[in-house]
């Protein structure tokens, strides 16, 4: 809006075109709770206060009104739908600005990936900023589909909706000075980088925040979270499906340092998102928490919004966008109504406006796996393994060193102990490589599962009780073009189809929804007793987060950063 007209409607010289009045405006800025009506002009907010005429009025009689919430971390992909669904479930949740890392579908595609995505999110109910994916891949202990150097994410660095630099995963390559890596932190040092950096301290921590990196959403207690706070940076309080670390910390936050912390998902499923909710979830349980409702919500819209240097969005005062929520209850807020840019997006949960298609572009294949050199033999070279330690609700694992069962020089499953078997197929350059190793803490009695959602890789990866139920559930993976599938024997009970880069649905959340519990409930009558043992499963291959991981390229020490034997000397 020209400055003029903007001044003229805030003087109420001219009817705006919208007033929601007799609201309880929660300001955000002052820490006050007060009696306004809000005038808007298309997506501005021109004047809080009384006295102002509007074309059209809305009686909020007494219903509070607030920002729109913002996460500042999601990987959408997560939610196995692309952003333009994505849109329809969270927004109705008040949602109104997402800040999105599309480092999955990178790790696949590259920039192609990345511009589908902002294809997608276009003209849409929801904002969607992104930050550049600084780890394509993840390390050099992985195959990906795609690599991004520094000179490939100067491209997207003019981009409006581009912000910053995403989570820098490489926090080994920080601290030990990796040009590489450094490359992509000089570039982007003049806007917002996150960070990464699970279990960093000392002067480990003190070198990687040197570099100018401004966040972490790794921390999993309160003492690792004050010690990333007192070195600078923001910390970002997490609630995923498989890190669930909001409760865990919400005791550092305090009214001296609550201007320091902003929520994000991270990584949801849709049965999470649907059931539980997104950000509002968050601060619905910060508040039952004890943490102050005021705070909550300024944590959930103002601090992020201050931090990505988002300047028109995060409070409700005059000439910023008026992305607002309405709510009945403070100590619990369910949004009724949410307005994005001034326009009435969703009422009761449910969207107000018609869904947006598909763009056209096309995505290539990404099933590229060599069969005829897979198999899940183990040769014996030993009878003590290093087996990954499985954590529920927690992407770290142990490294734990067990004794497996051998038959005829072969290595064997042993589900009573529950040591079951897990590989990870290469499935982007056809070259044949697979991993191979055991895991504990699945919970799985026989059968197999399997997905072609392996952050940060995606490459395929299967975890089971017998090789011909792994064999079974790998290679309907790769028949559908990506997704989850849970076998026994030669039958598959149960599938999700991700045609979309191996990542994501073509169908409405709901759908996707069903198709999740149907795999879930198969996982469950395997024997695994985890919430959700898929999205579990998908961080066992990432070489980023300790202690021990397994890629397509072997066993990864993630604590010395170093390949290491799967079989203890």
């Amino acid at each position: 809006m020209e400055l003029a007209e903007l001044v003229r409607y805030a003087r109420g010289d001219e009817p705006a075109h919208l007033l929601l009045k007799n609201a309880r405006l929660v300001n955000v800025l002052s820490g006050e709770i007060l009696p306004a009506d809000v005038a808007v002009v298309r997506s501005r907010i021109v004047g809080v206060g009384q006295g102002y005429e509007a074309e059209e009025v809305i009686d909020l009689d007494g219903a509070y009104l607030a920002p729109g919430f913002i996460d500042a971390h999601v990987h959408i992909e997560s939610s196995m739908a692309p952003p333009s669904e994505f849109a329809r479930t969270v927004v109705p949740r008040g949602t109104t600005t997402v800040v999105t890392d599309p480092h999955e579908i990178a790790n696949v595609l590259g920039l192609d990936g990345i511009r589908f995505m902002f294809e997608s999110a276009k003209y849409g109910p929801l904002s969607m900023y992104v930050m550049a994916s600084s780890c394509v891949p993840a390390t050099t202990m992985e195959t990906n589909g795609a690599t991004l150097h520094w000179y490939d994410l100067v491209s997207l660095k003019s981009d409006p909706w581009v912000l910053g630099l995403a989570e820098v995963m490489n926090f080994p390559g920080v601290i030990s000075g990796d040009d590489d890596v450094l490359d992509k932190l000089r570039i982007f040092r003049d806007a917002v980088i996150d960070g990464h950096a699970p279990g960093v301290s000392g002067r480990a921590l003190q070198a990687y925040v040197a570099t100018g990196i401004g966040s972490d959403h790794e921390a999993t207690t309160v003492e690792e979270a004050r010690e990333k706070l007192r070195a600078g940076m923001m910390v970002f309080l997490r609630e995923a499906t498989n890190a669930r670390n909001l409760k865990d910390l919400l005791p550092l936050v305090n009214e001296r340092n609550h201007h320091r912390f902003c929520f994000c998902t991270d990584d949801r499923m849709p049965a999470d998102l649907l059931d539980e909710g997104h950000i509002d979830f968050m601060v619905r349980t910060a508040i039952a928490e004890g943490l102050d409702p005021i705070i909550a919500i300024r944590m959930a819209t103002w601090n992020p919004a201050q931090y990505f240097r988002l300047h028109d969005r995060g409070a409700i005062t005059p000439g910023r966008r008026a992305d607002m929520i309405v709510f009945d209850d403070l100590n619990a807020p369910r949004p009724r109504l949410v307005f994005r840019g001034g326009k009435l997006v969703a009422r009761d949960g449910v969207m107000t406006v018609p869904p947006r298609e598909l763009p056209d572009r096309a995505l290539r294949h990404t099933m590229n796996v060599a069969w005829d050199r897979v198999n899940f033999d183990i040769p014996a070279e030993g009878r003590i393994a290093r087996v990954i330690g499985h954590i529920p609700n927690q992407l770290i694992t142990q490294h734990l060193q067990m004794e497996v069962p051998i038959r005829d020089g072969l290595a064997q499953a042993d589900p009573a102990r529950d040591i079951l078997k897990m590989a990870v197929i290469e499935r982007h350059m056809h070259s044949g490589n697979v991993g191979k190793g055991f895991i504990h803490g699945m919970g799985l009695k026989r059968g197999a599962l399997a997905s072609s959602v392996a952050h940060d890789h995606h490459n395929i990866v299967v975890i089971g009780a017998d090789d011909t139920s792994m064999m079974t559930a790998a290679r309907r993976v790769a028949a559908m073009g990506g997704g989850l599938v849970a076998a026994e024997g030669d039958q598959v009970l149960a599938e999700v189809p991700l045609p979309l880069a191996g990542l994501m649905s073509k169908e409405p959340m709901a759908i996707i929804r069903e198709q999740v519990d149907k795999a879930i409930a198969a996982a469950h009558h395997l024997g695994s007793p985890l919430h959700d043992p898929f999205m579990g499963m998908s961080f066992m291959a990432l070489e980023v987060i300790p202690s021990l991981k397994l890629t397509d390229q072997g066993l990864v020490d993630v604590d010395r950063f170093q390949f290491t034997p799967l079989w203890v000397a």
